[in-house]
């Protein structure tokens, strides 16, 4: 599904990360969402290969690559720790510096990215994200609803595994025909990959704990940087779902710019998924951004 594309697995020191490569040109490095794989750019990565080196790898604890198991202070899946990961493939490929596209929980990697290694990112893209911390302090009951799941798999001692485990694929197919988009958008091979890599009980641990970090360690990191003052200084392109819940903020783009310098943002007729629903516009919006000098 990735025609051109290799694969290949490197070991950043802490965890092998799976990701595939393909293409020529500036490097652009996407980071995919939950509760998927790198699988979700398969409607886009080929396209922006014709301009790019696109690298999309699987996150820490998805997919293909390592599932370490989660420890007391989160940290293991801190957004930190998940994004010093990309960083340390991207320099195991011979980029220091590269543009950055994250989805959902890619997304939330992809900012906290930004913040900690603000060399690296020369333009950044999130869809369809709000900044965690945003979400938790303004959070009412539409979104919570909409949400629920940020709830549910932070709960401790393996409930919410347990849980999960005894249904893996029903729970994988409700999540993906959640959040304004319909389960029929998805193609049938990119949903086999991610049930099949989603079974995995070291999986669906790891992307709880995931969450958990969301709601503990992550927060404190954003706090601080809230605190000192520190925002994303590349220039920040904000698209999101008309139908999706960060679709429900009557101003995405005023958001983000609470904490970065230079953020444009624009709705795209879609859900939560829009590289799988509205692959042409969510192309539309990408390219004239990370062509930009």
């Amino acid at each position: 599904m990735f025609p051109g594309f290799r694969t290949t697995v490197i070991d950043t020191g802490e965890v092998p990360i799976h990701a595939a490569i393909g293409g020529n040109g500036p490097p652009v490095l996407l980071l995919h969402g939950y509760p998927q794989t790198a699988m979700m750019w398969h409607r886009v990565a080929p396209v922006l290969a014709e301009r790019f080196t696109v690298v999309a790898p699987d996150l820490r604890g998805y997919g293909r690559s390592g599932k370490p198991q989660g420890d007391p202070s989160h940290v293991t899946y801190a957004k930190r720790t998940m994004a010093a990961d990309q960083v340390a493939v991207m320099r195991a490929l011979g980029f220091e510096r590269f543009r950055l596209v994250g989805h959902d929980r890619g997304a939330r990697v992809a900012h906290r990215l930004t913040l900690d290694h603000a060399d690296a990112v020369e333009r950044l893209a999130l869809l369809d994200i709000l900044p965690t911390l945003y979400v938790f302090e303004t959070i009412n009951q539409a979104v919570a609803t909409a949400y629920y799941h940020w709830f549910f798999l932070i709960q401790p001692n393996g409930l919410p595994e347990h849980l999960i485990s005894l249904d893996p694929e029903a729970y994988l197919r409700r999540k993906l025909g959640s959040w304004g988009s319909g389960a029929g958008i998805f193609d049938d091979a990119a949903v086999a990959d991610y049930l099949a890599h989603f079974r995995d009980p070291a999986a669906i641990h790891a992307t709880c704990e995931d969450y958990r970090a969301g709601a503990t360690i992550d927060l404190d990191h954003d706090r601080a940087d809230r605190a000192a003052g520190r925002k994303v200084i590349c220039p920040l392109l904000a698209l999101w779902g008309r139908r999706s819940v960060a679709g429900m903020e009557p101003d995405v783009a005023a958001v983000w710019q609470q904490v970065a310098t230079d953020v444009r943002g624009y709705a795209v007729d879609s859900g939560h998924f829009l590289a799988e629903e509205q692959p042409r516009e969510t192309l539309a919006n990408l390219l004239p951004f990370l062509l930009e000098a």
